[in-house]
């Protein structure tokens, strides 16, 4: 309980230092909203009160030198009603408070920007790794109950503001490897073969780590992206990764680097275009760290013998290589780039010796505006495929020959996400999800069904 208030308290500490500085009036992050001329999200549950929930008008004060901020609150309630490892129900909220400062316009230092947000997780459970068993993302929002202080950066533009760098403590999930039009499904989330993979499963949510990324725009449709973080965001031991750097303040900048690259391309994005939308990304990641051998061991012999040393063989280095696709294949007349029927999808491959996923794929489609009489809903179905690797696999054929005993050979794991956003209120959704999950962890005796629903509001 001493921890707890110790890390609540460096983070009020935190928090109090980043409202003497602050936003730009464009969006940091992929799920960051515009702001109006009077500061409130757009859109935003404020809109529905007196005076944009603003009565004093500090909001509006705010903005107007050059700093915004928004609260997130999303709120999970899932059930497991058959297969994985127990049936139940959990509730998981997250809590999200981020704020953007114009330093430019509130200190003068052209093209400079602020950005830090803060996450309140609270649950009774998690649905993927208490109840289901599973490695697909089944609800983005899982994780450790804490406070968490998540990304906090300055970015300075030049060029013109066709290049920026970004320097702080970042997480490359906001950034790369990322499908936009994904975001409506609740699983939509950093790449299992990446989370699985790399150290303390890389940068993303709920860990970001500190790190440097350098953005290039030498067209309005094209964007290069290249990233250095520290390679381990909790460090190296035992246990829960987000145990081991519970309050997101371990700073670390020691460990082996990853390094990351990404190329974008659009087209049709813009308010007054007509096509359909595209947009296409092409990436890279290389970790260089050490990596364990996932069947040899490093006295020659394999893992399973129980005559050998039963230590992994280390490898040194890791890479993958990925791309992201969004279509939008029906564009309404009128609608913007993210109205109508748009199509998404993401593959990736890793080596297979130092890795547990050695292939992942997801895709869907997404239906905007779709529905008379309610324009803002939005519904999709999703599936999320990560095929464990010939290495890890050729490992739980050696357990069974060795032990004698029944061993579960671990294929592929499987999710199908069917979901419905209806829009409450602006700033206000609620969203029924159904999944179903093939092979929890590779098994095929542990299938499971989740279902529940979601509410989102933004103030």
């Amino acid at each position: 309980m001493r921890d707890i208030f110790r890390g609540a308290g460096a983070l009020a500490l935190t928090s109090g230092l980043l409202l003497g500085a602050a936003a730009t009036l464009r969006p940091a992050m992929a799920d960051q909203p515009e702001y109006n001329g009077a500061g409130v999200p757009v859109p935003s549950i404020a809109t529905s009160l007196p005076s944009d929930g603003d009565p004093s008008g500090t909001r509006r004060w705010l903005a107007e030198r050059g700093i915004n901020w928004n609260l997130l609150y999303t709120n999970d309630v899932l059930g497991n009603a058959v297969g994985g490892l127990r049936r139940g129900v959990i509730n998981q909220g997250k809590l999200e408070a981020a704020m953007q400062a114009d330093l430019e316009k509130l200190m003068g230092l052209q093209g400079l920007t602020f950005y830090s947000n803060v996450f309140f997780i609270h649950n009774t459970g998690r649905i993927r790794r208490d109840y289901v068993g599973g490695l697909n993302t089944i609800a983005a929002i899982e994780a450790v109950p804490t406070i968490r202080l998540s990304e906090l950066w300055l970015e300075q533009k030049f060029a013109g503001g066709a290049a920026s760098v970004r320097v702080g403590q970042l997480a490359a999930d906001t950034e790369f490897f990322f499908s936009a039009m994904s975001a409506l499904m609740l699983q939509s989330d950093w790449a299992t073969i990446a989370a699985a993979n790399l150290q303390s499963g890389g940068p993303a949510y709920p860990l970001s780590t500190p790190g440097v990324r350098l953005k290039i725009d030498p067209t309005p449709n094209w964007s290069l992206l290249f990233a250095i973080f520290n390679g381990n965001p909790a460090g190296p031991g035992a246990g829960d990764e987000q145990l081991r750097n519970r309050y997101g303040l371990n700073f670390r900048v020691t460990d082996p680097a990853l390094l990351m690259a990404e190329a974008q391309w659009r087209q049709n994005r813009a308010p007054t275009d007509t096509g359909l939308a595209t947009t296409i990304k092409l990436g890279t990641w290389a970790h260089l760290g050490r990596f364990n051998d996932q069947r040899f061991a490093n006295d020659g012999t394999l893992i399973a013998n129980p005559t050998g040393s039963g230590v992994p063989l280390s490898r040194r280095g890791n890479w993958g290589l990925y791309a992201v696709v969004d279509q939008q294949i029906y564009r309404p007349q009128g609608g913007d780039a993210d109205s109508g029927v748009s199509l998404y999808g993401r593959v990736s491959f890793s080596p297979g010796d130092r890795n547990l996923i050695g292939f992942f794929a997801d895709g869907g489609i997404i239906f905007s505006g779709m529905i008379p009489h309610r324009p803002d809903d939005k519904f999709g179905f999703g599936i999320d495929y990560s095929r464990f690797s010939d290495r890890a696999r050729a490992f739980d054929r050696d357990v069974a020959i060795f032990t004698g005993l029944p061993t579960v050979i671990r294929d592929y794991e499987l999710n199908l996400e069917f979901t419905y956003q209806a829009l409450v209120r602006p700033g206000l959704t609620v969203q029924p999800v159904l999944t179903y999950v093939i092979h929890p962890n590779g098994d095929p005796g542990r299938n499971a069904l989740v279902g529940g629903i979601r509410t989102m509001v933004r103030f």
